[in-house]
């Protein structure tokens, strides 16, 4: 029931920002660039028990995740920009994406003795 409940709720929430951006694209956008998955996330999670250390390391993995989002988007918003269709331009920002996780995974792993 519980599964069921955070569904609605983070369904809605989704549904109330894509209505925004239908009207103002710009403040959807914006609306949208809040962290809100991230912090229903940990919302959820935390109403589920979890330990503030898993919390933090999840907090810490959505941070590790911005770089490449971004790359992501800027890729999207490019492509789009340039008459590409949206699910090609959604394409070719996954692949930004990945390309970018692993070389920063790669250069950090190689550079930094904490990881």
């Amino acid at each position: 029931m519980f599964l069921v409940f955070k569904i609605l709720v983070s369904a809605i929430i989704i549904g109330i920002v894509t209505e925004v951006a239908r009207f103002f694209p710009k403040y959807g956008g914006i609306i949208a660039a809040l962290p809100l998955v991230s912090l229903l996330s940990l919302f959820w999670l935390y109403m589920q028990g979890e330990q503030t250390t898993s919390l933090s390391k999840f907090a810490l993995g959505v941070l590790w995740g911005f770089p490449a989002t971004a790359v992501l988007l800027i890729v999207v918003a490019f492509s789009l920009k340039a008459s590409f269709s949206l699910f090609v331009s959604i394409g070719f920002g996954v692949v930004g994406w990945i390309i970018f996780l692993s070389i920063q995974d790669f250069l950090v792993k190689k550079t930094s003795p904490f990881f």
